[in-house]
C-alpha cells in the first residue's frame, strides 16, 4: 500500500535513530550488574509503544526482569494479533572481537553492528514502526497486543507464570514473532519450525587444590583432562552423539522433507568462506542444512580451568568446568535429554574425579503448520513486499517460550523473521542489514491486512 511506504520513507531515519537508542542499552539478562539497564530498556520499550500508537502500555514486573505489555484495540471484533519479542540480549564477550563498541552502534556498509541488533532488538522493534504506520495512515486492519520480556536469553524461567496468570490480557488469536532469519533477502523463507534446547554445566573435581604440575603430574588425574575425555566421548567416528537415548523419540524427515530442503539455495563454498573454515563438519548422512534444521545437536559452549592468565603458570588445577548445550527437535523433550545429559556425565566419571551437574535452562522445539491461515497470510506478505514466493525452512535455533505460548494460549505462532544466519548472532560484531531493517517494517503491515482476508 503506498500510502505506507510514503509515511515509512518520510520518517526511515527517526525510526533508525529510536532504533539506535535502544541499542545503547546494555540490557544483558545475564547480568547482574546490568539489572537497573533492564528496567531502563523496558521503560524504553513501553515509550516507544506509546509513541507509536498504542492506546497503553505497561511494564509489569515479575520474579526476574519486567514484562512489557501493549496493546492497540481497534474493533474487539476484529481478529487479534499478538507480537511477541525480547529486549534482553547476550553478553557481548569476548570484547576485544568487536571492531566497535557492542552498545555504542556504528553504521558501516549499511549495517547496525551493534549488541541486540539483530537478536532481537531490531526484529521487535521493526512491528513498533509498523504499528506506527498503520495508525498514523489510518490502515490498521486488526488489533495487536505486544508482549516484550527482558528473559528470553535465559531461557525465560518467569514467562510461564507470567502468561499463565495474564490470559484474558495475552487472548489473540495468533502469535506473530520476527526472531528467525531468512535464507537471504535474494531468496526469502519463512521458518516452519524452531528447535528445542537443554543446557547444563558440568564442574569435575580432582585434587583438594592445585598441585605444582612436576611434583603431581602423572600420579593424580587433571580434571581439565578428565573433563576433556568425557566430552570427547560424547560423539563417535561419525559425529553421532553416543549419549543412551538420545535420539529416542526423534521424528526422521520424510524423504520429500528432506528435497524440498535441498531446493533452498545454498552455497557451501561461500559458507565456508564466511566463517573462516576450510572445511565443515557433522553427523554423517546429512547436508549442512539438515544438520542445522532437521537434525538433533550436541555442543561444547565454554569449558575452562587451572591457569589462563598472562604468561605460565605449571598447575594441575583442582577443578575443571564445561558448559554444554543439546539443540532437540520434534518429539524430544528437553527435560528427558537434560536428565539424559546430567546422568550420562556422572556415569562415565572415570576414578580420581568426582562429578557434579548443574541445569540451566531449557525449551521445547516448536513446529508451526503451512497450511494455516497464519502462515498464509505471513507467506502473502513476504511476496507482496519481496515479489517472491518465500521457502519453507526450519530454524537451527531455538525460542524457548514456543510451545508454552500455545499450551497457554490455546493458539499457533508464525514466524516472520528478517534476519540472516551471518548476522552474527550471540558473536562478536552483531549486526542487522539496513536493508532489512526497513523491509520488515514495509511487510508487516501487509501481514495484518491478509490475515483479516485470508480464510
Amino acid at each position: 500500500m503506498k500510502v505506507w511506504k510514503d509515511y515509512q520513507e518520510k520518517n526511515k531515519e527517526r525510526f533508525l535513530h529510536e532504533l539506535l537508542e535502544l541499542l545503547r542499552i546494555p540490557s544483558i539478562s545475564a547480568s547482574s550488574a546490568n539489572k537497573p539497564d533492564m528496567v531502563t530498556c523496558a521503560e524504553a520499550v513501553k515509550q516507544r509503544l506509546l509513541e507509536s500508537g498504542a492506546d497503553k502500555a505497561e511494564v509489569i514486573a515479575t520474579e526476574g526482569h519486567p514484562v512489557v505489555y501493549g496493546e492497540k484495540i481497534i474493533n474487539p471484533n476484529r481478529p487479534t494479533v499478538l507480537v511477541y519479542g525480547h529486549y534482553d540480549v547476550q553478553p557481548a564477550d569476548p570484547l576485544e572481537l568487536w571492531k566497535s563498541a557492542p552498545f555504542a552502534p556504528e553504521i558501516r556498509e549499511g549495517k547496525i553492528y551493534a549488541r541486540g541488533s539483530c537478536d532481537d532488538k531490531g526484529q521487535f522493534f521493526m512491528h513498533v514502526k509498523a504499528l506506527e504506520t498503520m495508525v498514523k495512515t489510518d490502515s490498521l486492519f486488526t488489533n495487536i497486543k505486544f508482549i516484550i520480556e527482558g528473559e528470553e536469553e535465559i531461557g525465560s524461567p518467569n514467562l510461564a507464570k507470567f502468561v499463565s496468570s495474564h490470559k484474558d490480557l495475552l487472548k489473540a488469536d495468533v502469535i506473530l514473532i520476527s526472531d528467525t532469519a531468512m535464507i537471504s533477502m535474494d531468496t526469502p523463507s519463512i521458518d516452519v519450525g524452531v528447535r528445542g534446547l537443554s543446557y547444563i554445566e558440568v564442574e569435575v573435581t580432582g585434587p583438594n587444590r592445585d598441585l605444582h604440575s612436576g611434583v603431581y603430574g602423572g600420579a593424580v588425574a587433571n580434571p581439565i583432562t578428565m573433563l576433556s575425555k568425557m566430552i570427547a566421548s560424547c560423539h563417535d567416528e561419525n559425529n553421532h552423539i553416543t549419549i543412551p537415548g538420545f535420539y529416542d523419540g526423534v521424528i526422521e524427515s520424510t524423504p520429500e522433507e528432506r528435497k524440498l530442503m535441498a531446493e533452498a539455495p545454498f552455497d557451501e563454498e561461500a559458507y565456508k568462506e564466511d566463517l573462516g573454515v576450510d572445511a565443515l563438519w557433522g553427523e554423517k548422512g546429512y547436508s549442512t542444512n539438515e544438520r542445522t534444521g532437521i537434525r538433533p545437536t550436541l555442543e561444547l559452549n565454554g569449558i575452562w580451568g587451572g591457569y589462563t592468565l598472562e604468561g605460565a603458570k605449571t598447575v594441575l588445577p583442582a577443578k575443571a568446568f564445561a558448559k554444554i548445550s543439546a539443540r532437540l527437535v520434534p518429539n524430544q523433550s528437553s527435560g528427558d535429554i537434560t536428565q539424559k545429559l546430567l546422568a550420562y556425565f556422572k556415569k562415565i566419571a572415570p576414578p580420581g574425579v568426582t562429578v557434579k551437574t548443574l541445569v540451566h535452562h531449557g525449551g521445547e522445539p516448536y513446529l508451526t503448520p503451512i497450511d494455516s491461515r497464519a502462515y498464509k497470510a505471513a507467506a502473502k506478505a513476504i511476496e507482496t513486499a519481496f515479489g517472491k514466493t518465500p521457502v519453507p525452512v526450519r530454524g537451527g535455533g531455538s525460542i524457548p517460550i514456543c510451545s508454552l505460548f500455545e499450551k497457554e494460549l490455546g493458539i499457533k505462532i508464525v514466524f516472520m523473521g528478517f534476519g540472516l544466519d551471518s548476522d552474527n548472532l550471540h558473536s562478536p560484531n552483531e549486526k542487522f542489514d539496513l536493508f532489512n531493517f526497513y523491509k520488515g517494517i514495509e511487510t508487516i503491515p501487509y501481514f495484518h491486512q491478509y490475515f483479516t482476508e485470508i480464510q
